[in-house]
C-alpha cells in the first residue's frame, strides 16, 4: 500500500523558531511510530530564519539536532542584499508531497502567510486556512471577533507602534489614557506573537513605557490588557465543521505570568489535567472554546485560553492559538492524551482533517 508523503514544514521567520523545531521533532516521531509508520512518509522541510526553504539532508539534520544550523544563530527574519528574493520551495521533491503539515508558530507561519502559499498551490494542509490563521494570530482582530460573538474578555486597548515611537509629547498622553482606562497592573503584548514572546507586566509608569517600547520592537500593532487575578484554564479543540473540546487543563506557576521561560523550561510550571473545576464551569468553558474556534473560522486544531475569576465565577476568554505548541511540555497534546486521544493518533487525525477540509474546497 502506498504511503502518504507529509511535507513537515518547520522553523520559520519568527521569534518562535526554536519552539517550532521542537514541535516538529515530536510530530515526526509520532508519524514514525506504531500504525503511522506504515501509513506515512515524512519529508522534512526547514525554513531558515532568513526565509530560505531547505529539504532533504539539510532539513533532516536540523530536525535530528533540534537546533537551527550554526549559520542561523543570530540571524533575523529580514532578507539581506545577498539573500535571493525568490525563496519558495523549489526543491525536486515538492511534487511528491501529498499533504503539508506546517509546524510553524507565530508570524510568517501561523498567520495565514504559509497557508496562502499552500492554497495557491492547491495542496492539502493541516490546520486553519488563511482567514482563521490570520484572525487567530492578530490579537486585536481576534478580540474584535470575540466581542462580536459575545464572548466576555478583559478590558483592553489597541495601540500602534506609531503612537509609541512618535514625538515625546505623545507617549505621556498615551500612558495617561492607559492608566485611566485600564489601570495597573496591565499587560503589554505584541499583537502578532505567540509563546509569550515580547509580553511584559507593568505596575507603574516607567514599566509601562518600557513595555510599550519593547512590544513596539516586535510588532507595529500592540495590545494592552487589564491584569486580573484569575486561574489560567486551557481547552484543546479538534475538528473542522463539527469541532469537539477536550478535558480542560490548568497551569500553575510561580512567576508573575506565564512567560516564555516558564512555558518552555521543565519544572517551571505545573499542569493539572483535568482542571479541578465545578462541572458547570467546565462545560461553559468547553462551549466557549468551540464558539471561539468557529468565530475565527479555525480548522483542524486550536488551543483556547481562558481566565477563571474564582471569586466572582466569571469566565473570560484570553486568546486562541490556531497552531499551539507540540513539544513535550505542550498543553494541547497533553489535554487530548488525557481525553483518550494518544499523541500518534492525534497527529493522524489532524492529517485526515486536513484532507477533509481540502475536499470541502477550503
Amino acid at each position: 500500500m502506498a504511503t502518504v508523503t507529509v511535507g513537515l514544514v518547520f522553523g520559520g521567520c519568527s521569534g518562535e523558531h526554536e519552539v517550532s523545531i521542537r514541535s516538529a521533532q515530536a510530530i515526526a516521531r509520532a508519524l514514525a511510530s506504531g500504525p503511522n509508520a506504515d501509513k506515512y512518509t515524512v519529508l522534512p522541510v526547514y525554513i531558515g530564519k532568513d526565509g530560505v526553504w531547505l529539504a532533504g539532508p539539510e532539513a533532516e539534520a536540523v530536525l535530528a539536532a533540534g537546533l537551527p544550523p550554526q549559520a542561523d544563530f543570530g540571524a533575523d527574519s529580514s532578507p539581506s542584499a545577498a539573500t535571493p528574493r525568490l525563496r519558495l520551495p523549489l526543491f525536486d521533491q515538492v511534487d511528491t508531497i501529498d499533504i503539508w503539515f506546517p509546524v510553524l508558530h507565530g508570524p510568517n507561519g501561523e498567520d495565514g502567510t504559509v497557508q496562502g502559499i499552500f492554497t495557491l498551490m492547491q495542496q492539502p494542509y493541516v490546520g486553519s486556512g488563511v482567514l482563521g490563521s490570520a484572525v487567530g494570530m492578530d490579537k486585536i482582530a481576534m478580540k474584535t471577533a470575540f466581542a462580536q460573538a459575545g464572548l466576555p474578555q478583559v478590558k483592553y486597548l489597541a495601540v500602534s507602534r506609531a503612537e509609541v515611537w512618535s514625538n515625546p509629547c505623545v507617549i505621556p498622553k498615551l500612558c495617561d489614557r492607559i492608566e485611566a482606562e485600564l489601570g495597573y497592573p496591565c499587560f503589554v503584548k505584541p499583537a502578532n506573537l505567540g509563546s509569550s514572546v515580547g509580553i511584559a507586566k507593568a505596575t507603574g509608569r516607567k514599566e509601562l513605557e518600557a513595555a510599550l517600547d519593547s512590544a513596539a520592537s516586535y510588532d507595529r500593532r500592540i495590545i494592552v490588557e487589564t491584569g486580573v487575578v484569575a486561574r489560567e484554564i486551557e481547552c484543546a479543540v479538534l475538528g473542522n465543521d463539527h469541532p469537539r473540546a477536550s478535558l480542560l487543563g490548568e497551569i500553575a506557576f510561580q512567576s508573575d505570568f506565564y512567560d516564555y521561560e516558564t512555558k518552555y523550561t521543565s519544572g517551571q510550571s505545573q499542569h493539572h489535567i483535568p482542571a479541578p473545576l465545578p462541572e458547570a464551569v467546565t462545560r461553559r468553558i468547553q462551549e466557549m472554546a468551540v464558539t471561539a474556534f468557529q468565530t475565527v473560522d479555525a480548522a483542524g486544531l486550536s488551543r483556547v485560553d481562558f481566565f477563571y475569576l474564582e471569586s466572582t465565577g466569571e469566565i473570560l476568554i484570553n486568546e486562541i492559538n490556531t497552531f499551539p505548541g507540540f513539544t513535550a511540555t505542550s498543553m494541547y497534546p497533553m489535554m487530548w492524551e488525557a481525553s483518550g486521544v494518544p499523541f500518534a493518533e492525534l497527529v493522524d487525525t489532524l492529517i485526515q482533517l486536513g484532507f477533509e477540509r481540502a475536499g470541502e474546497g477550503e
